[in-house]
């Protein structure tokens, strides 16, 4: 009975640990749930566009995400002398059985739905989907 127990344990754990690598860089194993990690307050670290280094473009950027799927964004986009501020509220979902992160907003400007590439407690990095960019996020 033993052998039997140890057998399934043993079983259960090869498949559980096999499954985990869900997103193309990982992580590999997680003990807190995808919700978990996911909800924080979020600044981008680095941003490409076709592999191109667009990070200042996202200066003053933040993107904060509930556990309850609410979701708030705020910008403050610079065009030479000009400053404009943006702010807008709505609700984040996973799509995809949890690959992707669907993000819909009050202003259908800012509505998005990108490819979960990496997803920890610090790190969140996304490709657009049908887009060219890639965000990498930290927490704020």
């Amino acid at each position: 009975m033993k052998i039997t127990t140890i057998t399934t344990l043993a079983l259960t754990l090869v498949f559980a640990l096999s499954s985990c690598n869900k997103y193309e860089e990982g992580p590999k194993l997680s003990l807190k749930s995808k919700k978990a990690r996911i909800s924080n307050e979020w600044v981008i670290e680095k941003a490409t566009r076709n592999g191109e280094d667009v990070t200042s473009s996202y200066d003053e950027f933040t993107l904060q995400m509930m556990d309850d799927g609410d979701a708030n964004l705020a910008a403050l986009y610079t065009f030479g002398n000009f400053s404009y501020e943006y702010e807008t509220q709505g609700t984040w979902m996973f799509t995809d059985s949890k690959n992707n992160l669907k993000l819909d907003f009050e202003d259908n400007d800012a509505d998005q739905e990108y490819q979960i590439l990496k997803l920890k407690t610090d790190e969140l990095w996304l490709r657009e989907l049908g887009g060219e960019d890639e965000l990498h996020l930290m927490p704020k």
